[in-house]
């Protein structure tokens, strides 16, 4: 597994809790994408990689698919911890 070498962009809020989320419940990228496409959400894993890394926008329907497919609330995804 290669790890990022650049620091995370500011494109969105949610890209680093989603990774989180997902190495908490030992989730590999690939079966993550699976499982977005069983909630409607084809993208790439280019895309995902950008997406996590926060380097891509993420539309509020992804949002949802995404909180849908780690099984937790929008909220959690979107919350500042700061």
């Amino acid at each position: 597994m290669r790890h990022r070498k650049e620091p995370p962009g500011d494109k969105n809020i949610i890209g680093t809790r989603v990774v989180a989320i997902r190495k908490a419940k030992r989730m590999k990228q690939k079966d993550f994408l699976a499982r977005l496409q069983t909630f409607g959400l084809d993208i790439s894993p280019t895309s995902l990689s950008r997406l996590e890394g926060q380097y891509r926008l993420v539309q509020d329907y992804e949002v949802v698919a995404i909180a849908k497919a780690l099984e937790v609330s929008v909220g959690e995804l979107l919350r500042d911890d700061e």
